[in-house]
């Protein structure tokens, strides 16, 4: 497993609400500023915790591998990341319908300041992202993938959520038409992808366990 095995969680990272609130952002009255802001927070959380699960679980690899229990140590760290993507799939299920909350409508007038706080809360405050942080970081740190071997996920993050940006910045006019395409996507579809991508990794650890 590399670097790349990992990049797919960064769409279960971002579907849904996270996205809904950079599409918000970009349509606010300071598009640019409010959106970079809103970025920055979301970099502060993910790298950080990418980094707290990879740094405690990597701790715990070596310091109950010695013995010659590396490969029991191993299989319960499968054995955890199988249990996290469980939860993740039915913590995705569970709010597939759940829309954009009402207090989004006050990011259309949100400042950089504002925006960075709401980054790094709703990053923080979802379960979603909380689980799929813990999964990349033990997962890499069960591979014994050095600590940069997450930042292409957290950047590919960090990417998905400037779409919204990128088409302001792109498109111009035009894109007060494709904005809300994007925002309903992200509301109806994106718990879907996230569910494929979850799924995808319940076989990948499966087979770590199998093996």
């Amino acid at each position: 497993m590399n670097f790349l095995t990992l990049l797919p969680l960064a769409v279960v990272m971002v579907a849904g609400t996270q996205l809904v609130a950079a599409v918000f952002f970009a349509s606010s009255d300071r598009p640019r500023a409010a959106s970079l802001g809103y970025l920055a927070g979301a970099a502060l959380v993910v790298c950080g915790g990418t980094t707290l699960s990879w740094a405690v679980i990597r701790l715990f690899k070596l310091n109950f591998s010695s013995g010659g229990g590396h490969r029991t140590v191993e299989r319960a760290i499968d054995w955890f990341v199988l249990a996290l993507l469980v939860v993740l799939a039915i913590v995705v299920y569970l709010r597939r319908h759940a829309g954009a909350p009402g207090w989004m409508a006050r990011l259309q007038h949100a400042g950089p300041g504002y925006a960075l706080r709401v980054g790094l809360l709703l990053f923080l405050a979802m379960p979603s992202d909380d689980l799929t942080m813990l999964t990349v970081g033990a997962t890499a740190a069960r591979h014994d993938l050095p600590w940069w071997h997450l930042l292409p996920f957290v950047l590919l993050t960090l990417a998905l959520l400037a779409l919204p940006l990128l088409a302001l910045l792109l498109l111009g006019h035009r894109a007060a038409v494709v904005l809300p395409r994007i925002r309903n996507w992200a509301n109806t579809h994106a718990w879907l992808v996230s569910e494929a991508v979850i799924a995808l990794f319940l076989v990948l650890t499966t087979v770590d366990l199998v093996r």
